[in-house]
């Protein structure tokens, strides 16, 4: 299909409703943000034949990021340096028949103080099922608006058809809700913490929990009953976190818990390999939720899920047995998958990917999915090279343990589990996916070029064309990831990579330049976005000297003399230590400062060599000790730097302006202890 550019009020055909099987469609937003000021976040609605919704579950955005019974989904935002974009799927398979136009918006933060005349290059492109282009809309006129219409689905007649909108309201996103029939209302809504002890919120965080209510505007008849959901909120918060009742009933404490699934007994790699596939499979079932959450990733429906482990399949004279196989029924059709799965050590073997996708194939089957503890870099490319036309009626997907934990993690304690029995499940499912017999580990290994890498830089005799250097970059792009994966588990929000927009959609001119960089300066390092945080934390690792740095640049207010400003950050790093240093940017570039905290706690002239100098910002860098080892826990590389980033950003950047999301407490706790004393 053509590639359209669409002018606003045009629209285009997109698919023939005889057509839809098959009918996945992404609508993917994109912006430039070069001050990574936008906080952008796209929405959907459905709306029936009457251009209303029909219920609260009709309105999918970032606190209820899927609808339709699961046919209309967020997939999330990706960013690099100076743009982002954000993804909403839709599957017009599986789409309810009473829906007939889905609205795409997108809504600027409510405390961003600009509207979208401020967001360059925002516009939209729709994708087909194949992944290509079938209708592009880029916004040229937008001003004050906080939330706009980008554009909609709609079904006329017999075809599906998109439309170029470009709507736009300056009362933000609940003015767009009202006018599709949603009654607004003003809530405060307390949050249950994951925690047995609740934290006082400050009341400036307090401010910022008020929600807005959104629900349907009421039959005057006959009020329909409420949505299980109890209105919408509209402003992002944290969902309330599952909890576990404490047992209380034990003689003594050394009393042991029966657990669901016990570790005990697991012997060699195949007990290893069938017990945590039978866990994650049964657990899959039994949550709806969390298995719903891992389906999507595949683009399967959120349907009733069926899993099963080992199943024969006898072609010919030769028997294959997959791992497991899912089976999601949606809407009177069924989605189907084989699972390949591998713990420990063990690696994805080419020829395993390759029959596998050939039984699916000739079974009818929509996917195959592999789970490993090989955490793809960024890009997600599959970690098997596989034959491009094996997959033209079969989808190839890959998934490692730890994004298995994460997902897991993020429903028990940001999204919640309404049901108690569930809420233990998944648990216990946690449980044994954290426990190292598991088999199901987490990125702990930089591999065996890490060791001869880390030496030569250390003699000054490593160059960026060493066979060596690119298996140590790619292994920093995976802990990266699992950085991300980690920090968004523990902080219930969206961890991203930020990537220099030239590299971010070239892998090889990446691995280039980070090749330079380790060779010439003996440092890797990345940058990651944080909602809600002062701005992006940058964490590099100098093999040189055997220090893990995180930092961050925070903006200074304009009001005030310099010397107020050196104060403003001053009372935000109560909780920092006094080895931090503070380094002041100037509005002249050529002009620097930079000290100790304990230092400028002593004497705030210390910062300020030139006190008629303009204050921009501030850079606030701490150091921790670098783990050497390529595996392992003591002395490792990995822990080292997942605890530098732990401990910096619990000391200083969660206390930071504007207020962001928390760590855990005990993580907070083992990570400060572990930078500063090093095992």
């Amino acid at each position: 299909m053509a590639d359209h550019a669409l002018s606003k009020g045009a629209n285009v055909s997109v698919l023939q409703r005889s057509d839809v099987e098959g009918g996945r469609l992404q609508a993917v937003v994109r912006w430039s943000d070069p001050l990574g000021t936008a906080d952008v976040d796209v929405s959907a609605l459905l709306l029936g034949r009457d251009g209303r919704v029909r219920s609260d579950d009709d309105f999918v955005f970032y606190n209820a990021p899927a609808g339709g019974d699961g046919s209309v989904r967020l997939l999330g935002k990706r960013a690099d340096d100076d743009a982002g974009e954000d993804r909403v799927s839709v599957d017009l398979e599986t789409l309810p028949s009473e829906v007939e136009t889905i609205v795409i918006a997108a809504s600027l933060d409510a405390g961003a103080g600009s509207g979208f005349g401020d967001v360059r290059e925002l516009g939209l492109v729709l994708l087909d099922s194949a992944g290509q282009s079938t209708a592009r809309f880029d916004i040229a006129d937008a001003g004050a608006e906080t939330a706009m219409v980008l554009g909609e689905l709609y079904l006329r007649g017999e075809e599906w058809k998109f439309r170029a909108v470009g709507q736009g309201w300056d009362s933000g996103l609940a003015g767009l809700a009202t006018d599709y029939g949603i009654t607004v209302q003003d809530e405060a809504v307390e949050e249950v913490p994951l925690e047995p002890v609740a934290e006082e919120l400050s009341a400036e965080a307090a401010s910022s929990t008020d929600l807005v209510e959104v629900e349907p505007e009421a039959d005057p008849v006959a009020a329909p009953a409420r949505s299980p959901r109890q209105g919408v909120r509209t402003r992002k918060k944290r969902t309330t976190a599952a909890t576990l009742p404490p047992l209380t009933l034990a003689v003594d404490p050394s009393w042991q818990p029966a657990r669901l699934f016990s570790i005990s007994g697991v012997g060699n790699a195949e007990e290893q390999e069938k017990r945590a596939t039978s866990t994650l499979l049964s657990t899959m079932m039994a949550v709806r939720d969390f298995g719903r959450a891992l389906v999507s990733r595949f683009g399967g429906p959120a349907g009733t899920i069926e899993t099963y482990l080992e199943v024969p399949f006898k072609i010919g004279e030769r028997t294959s047995i997959p791992d497991g196989v899912l089976r999601v029924a949606r809407a009177g059709r069924v989605w189907t998958a084989l699972l390949e799965v591998k713990t420990g050590a063990s690696q994805l073997r080419q020829e395993q990917v390759d029959r596998y996708l050939d039984l699916a194939r000739q079974q009818g089957y929509d996917a195959v999915i592999t789970l490993s503890n090989d955490l793809a870099p960024v890009g997600g490319a599959h970690p098997v090279p596989v034959d491009g036309r094996k997959l033209r009626k079969v989808a190839l997907h890959h998934i490692s343990w730890s994004e298995v934990l994460h997902e897991a993690q993020m429903q028990f304690a940001h999204r919640g589990v309404d049901d108690r029995l569930q809420a233990w499940m998944l648990a216990e499912l946690i449980r044994y996916l954290e426990h190292p017999r598991s088999g199901a580990a987490g990125f702990d290994d930089m591999g065996t070029a890490w060791v001869p890498v880390r030496e030569a830089v250390a003699a000054g005799t490593l160059r960026a064309a060493d066979r060596k250097i690119c298996a140590v970059t790619t292994s920093w792009e995976k802990l990266v990831r699992h950085l991300g994966l980690r920090l968004t588990g523990q902080l219930g929000v969206t961890v991203t990579h930020v990537l220099p927009r030239r590299f971010a959609a070239d892998p090889a001119a990446r691995a280039q330049a980070s090749a330079a960089q380790l060779a010439d300066a003996g440092t890797l390092a990345a940058t990651l976005r944080i909602p809600g945080a002062a701005g992006p934390l940058v964490v590099s690792a100098d093999l040189r000297t055997g220090h893990v740095r995180t930092s961050i640049e925070v903006e200074s207010p304009r009001d005030g003399g310099s010397a107020r400003r050196v104060n403003w950050i001053l009372r935000q790093l109560v909780a920092a230590p006094d080895t931090l240093t503070v380094e002041v940017l100037f509005a002249r570039r050529e002009q620097t400062s930079c000290e100790l905290l304990k230092d400028v706690r002593e004497n705030v002239a210390a910062l300020l060599p030139d006190p008629a100098a303009e204050v921009r910002a501030f850079r606030l860098t701490m150091s921790a000790p670098m783990g050497t080892r390529r595996n392992g826990l003591r002395k490792a590389f990995i822990p080292s730097v997942n605890d530098a980033v732990d401990a910096f950003y619990a000391r200083v950047v969660q206390g930071l302006r504007p207020s962001p999301p928390k760590l855990p407490t005990e993580v907070a706790e083992d990570a400060i202890s572990a930078v500063q004393n090093p095992s």
